[in-house]
């Protein structure tokens, strides 16, 4: 990597942040440009330097990460957002989701995750730590449904959407179904007029904010 990622990092406890500037620090490919103890004042210190990601806690005094990641959406969409917490619950997840943040990490990960992390999202694409998809699949796939589904998906649809959502390639839902490649991709394009998504990605994202994979009753 020729460019150094520039790095904010938001965390209204003193010693977590000094602690992962001293860990970021230490890896080539990354610049820490700046700090902040809340969100509040993250705009000033935009105008300050150039920042590529902004490294945040959620729970956070005068504004909190996700109020924080949904303000850089709207005022500066070319900076990414990438969740540093301590919360593995579907709601703030999900809540996280709908916010559009760019990637979700548990302040357990190591510093191999954490650089792969910044790296994956730098390139424009998302990260969650497999043990935040996997507590978010478990309710949405499991949890029994408490409200009615008003899109009627087949038994086959919800196979693949599934798969789909848990990042399964299309040979790999041909292998897993018993299907051909051809027909997974007709019940993707089904699903994706169904939903009413334009790609992948919305697909994916409208499974989860809907529980369209819930367990049937």
């Amino acid at each position: 990597m020729s460019k150094k990622i520039n790095i904010l990092i938001v965390d209204d406890h003193q010693i977590f942040l000094e602690g992962i500037c001293a860990l970021l620090e230490s890896i080539p490919e990354l610049n820490i440009v700046d700090t902040a103890l809340n969100g509040k004042i993250v705009p000033q210190l935009i105008s300050q330097h150039e920042i590529d990601i902004v490294v945040t806690d959620i729970n956070m005094p005068e504004m909190d990460g996700i109020e924080l990641s949904k303000l850089l959406k709207d005022k500066y969409p070319k900076i990414k957002t990438l969740i540093l917490s301590t919360h593995n619950d579907s709601a703030m997840i999900s809540k996280c989701i709908k916010n559009n943040v760019d990637g979700y990490l548990l302040k357990n990960a190591e510093k191999k995750e954490l650089l792969k992390a910044l790296k994956t999202i730098y390139d424009g694409e998302k990260y969650f730590a497999e043990e935040v998809k996997t507590e978010f699949m478990n309710q949405t796939f499991y949890q029994k449904k408490d409200r009615y589904n008003t899109i009627q998906l087949s038994r086959r649809e919800k196979e693949v959407l599934k798969y789909i959502t848990l990042e399964y390639t299309t040979q790999e839902i041909s292998d897993k179904l018993f299907i051909s490649q051809n027909t997974v991709n007709t019940h993707r394009k089904n699903l994706l007029s169904k939903l009413n998504s334009k790609n992948t990605a919305g697909l994916v994202k409208y499974a989860m904010e809907n529980r369209l994979l819930d367990e049937e009753d």
